[in-house]
């Protein structure tokens, strides 16, 4: 190549990468400066944008206001804000508790007067309080009021660990005074920069810290004495398993722990094996099943407890919608806790009239010198049969046998809510419940129920109020259940309770010759009754919240309520999903065809024999014999919708193959 050849070549790619390069400047924009605010929510440049308003739902609850995204990438569920409102009230009045003995008083907004602390103020102490300037007063005789909002240096520490959008954490810095700090924790960096904005939103970041962090993993950090929260709050999507280690340890010496458990088909029973390995006990399926589950969780708490020498103490415990709610308090003490086996039993329930008996595990009995010996329990309480219908027992358990609230505790938070009835928005839903528990008879586990009794012995179904009268003539005690409407909680032992279903039989007899021998129905009525029952009615059978019409049961909060679906990244609208379930609800199936719509189909596929040219059947054949554009020729159903042509004795047809019938 020649030295101008050489020289042309260079000038012409030289020249073409410059205009490539201007275009390339021209097409190009300057980044755009970050976002004071996200950045401010630690949304940097190398972090997910938050979405757009138009993508963003505000919800207000109680006194909190928060943002969170329509799409299902932060996990809400509105139903829950019963259980919101009344963590908020058990939560008040553990802290009036706590503080009270530190001298502090606590300031509820709606509340008309402070409770004292100790004892009145004098008419001295008067004279100083309503004096203008105060100087005179002594540092000392003025009590410490804490109100909400504003840090309380001898308060509390809060830690929730799956705070997801922080409404329950905000909630609790804008309606519970004496916090020290609320620590609101979640391990989905979207959940935690929703948290910020929300904390801001609200006005409440002096109060509330948003924390990205394993939950495990935090609370084993604070098992130090020093660095212990005193309530930790755990709410999770399914079990709260794998958290319950870390909380028994994390939590103050006689701290509040809350759990909600919202796998309640493996807690009623559906897969025992299921339960056992989450919970140490296994399940059963029963009419008392809700009241089981609560069993089952604080078993499975004091059991985790027990490991660290530590043991809880049951202050509330709820079973409502599709979830269960316990409130308890962990010590430390190992004469406690070696009554912990006394404390636990299991469940020998009969597979066909149901009746339960309770095994405990172990014994607790008073020896000399004032001391406690503990030793194993003797069982079983049962025959290998059923003493009423000769059928086999099955056995549940491990659970807590113990009284499961704490009446005193309970009466304070019912009387808290009803002095104070707008503090919630289902503060007559929260009375409701914690009436009839009021009334629930504390050393009875278990309970059945009025349509469980009469289907067993196939009679017609008493009136609630005629079998409790029932049972207080034959001088027991009986009581229903906040978890069942139905439920009849009685210390009458079973071979009561079914003399008494006998009689009530007598008044409506069943159909003897309808019943196989071998039913439980059968044997149960083959046995006169040695009790003579009464159902007149009685009084004191009519319980008080039933007399004053309170809400005393579980009612549906909203329209298609339930568990949400758990929270995604990049996922649809709840809108969406939900408006998608219910168009696709039993339509998943394809729709059945007619015979003109199949024949059509089969007719856009072409005939295999036709190509080889061995197909006789012409138009009668089902097949396309003109083979259409973009159809695959294996692809061939195995059938033909038309009737093949009648063939004469002397005409074998012809040969059998693929698409041919």
């Amino acid at each position: 190549m020649t030295h101008a050849r050489i020289v042309l070549w260079l000038s012409l790619t030289l020249r073409s990468t410059r205009s490539l390069c201007r275009a390339h400047f021209v097409e190009w924009q300057p980044p755009k400066p970050p976002n004071p605010v996200a950045m401010e929510n630690g949304t940097g440049p190398c972090r997910e944008e938050r979405p757009p308003t138009a993508q963003e739902t505000t919800v207000t609850e109680g006194a909190a206001k928060i943002v969170f995204p329509s799409s299902n990438e932060v996990f809400y569920n509105p139903v829950q804000e019963f259980n919101r409102d009344l963590t908020c009230a058990v939560i008040t009045e553990f802290a009036r508790i706590q503080l009270g003995t530190k001298g502090i008083q606590i300031k509820v907004p709606g509340e008309k007067d402070l409770q004292k602390v100790v004892v009145d103020l004098s008419e001295q102490e008067e004279e100083k309080v309503d004096s203008k300037d105060g100087e005179n007063l002594a540092p000392g005789d003025q009590p410490q009021i804490a109100v909400v909002g504003e840090i309380c240096e001898e308060g509390l520490r809060v830690l929730e660990g799956l705070a997801a959008s922080g409404l329950r954490s905000i909630r609790f810095a804008l309606e519970v005074p004496g916090l020290r700090s609320v620590v609101a924790n979640d391990a989905s960096a979207r959940a935690v920069d929703l948290m910020r904005h929300n904390v801001q939103l609200n006005g409440v970041a002096h109060l509330v810290q948003p924390n990205q962090a394993d939950a495990r993993m935090l609370m084993y950090q604070h098992q130090k004495v020093s660095e212990r929260f005193d309530v930790i709050d755990l709410d999770p999507y399914g079990s709260p398993a794998p958290f319950l280690d870390a909380a028994v340890q994390a939590v103050s010496e006689g701290g509040l722990l809350c759990v909600t458990c919202t796998d309640m088909a493996v807690l009623a029973g559906n897969s025992g094996e299921t339960c056992y390995s989450k919970y140490g006990a296994m399940a059963l399926k029963s009419r008392a099943c809700h009241e089981m589950a609560l069993r089952i969780v604080l078993h499975s708490l004091d059991l985790r407890a027990n490991c660290y020498q530590r043991f809880v103490v049951p202050l509330l415990s709820i079973s409502a919608d599709f979830y269960v709610r316990v409130f308890v308090r962990v010590f430390t003490g190992q004469a406690k806790v070696k009554a912990s086996a006394s404390k636990q039993a299991l469940v020998f329930q009969c597979v066909g009239c149901g009746a339960l008996h309770l095994q405990r595990l172990g014994k607790a009995a008073e020896a000399s010198g004032g001391r406690v010996k503990f030793s194993a329990a003797c069982g079983p309480p049962v025959s290998p049969e059923c003493e009423h219908c000769g059928q086999r027992h099955q056995v549940g358990g491990p659970l807590w046998a113990e009284p499961i609230h704490n009446l005193d505790f309970v009466g304070r938070v019912l009387e808290a809510v009803s002095t104070n009835p707008g503090r919630f928005h289902t503060s007559e839903r929260i009375r409701g419940v914690l009436s009839v528990i009021t009334e629930e008879l504390p050393d009875v586990p278990l309970y059945y129920t009025l349509d469980q009794l009469s289907s067993t012995i196939h009679c017609n179904t008493p009136s609630l109020l005629q079998l409790r009268s029932a049972l207080l003539h034959a001088g027991f005690r009986v009581s229903l259940s906040h978890a069942c409407k139905s439920a009849v909680k009685t210390d009458a032992p079973s071979t009561a309770l079914w003399d008494i279903m006998r009689c009530w039989e007598k008044t409506c007899p069943v159909k003897r010759e309808r019943l196989s021998e071998t039913s439980p129905a059968f044997r149960i009525l083959s046995v006169e009754p040695r009790l003579q029952a009464n159902f007149t009615i009685r009084e004191d059978a009519n319980p008080s919240s039933r007399q004053r019409g309170l809400k005393r049961f579980q009612a549906n909060p909203e329209a298609n309520w339930g568990p949400r679906p758990r929270a995604r990244p990049g996922a649809k609208a709840a809108s969406e999903v939900l408006e998608r379930c219910r168009l696709l609800q039993n339509k998943r199936k394809d729709p059945p065809e007619d015979r003109a719509q199949r024949a059509a189909r089969l007719k856009t596929f072409p005939c295999k024999r036709f190509k080889e040219g061995t197909c006789q059947r012409g138009d009668q054949c089902c097949y396309s014999h003109s083979p259409l554009p973009g159809a695959s020729a294996d692809a061939t159903p195995t059938d033909c919708l038309e009737t093949p042509p009648a063939r004469t004795p002397l005409d074998p047809g012809p040969a059998a193959g693929p698409g041919v019938d």
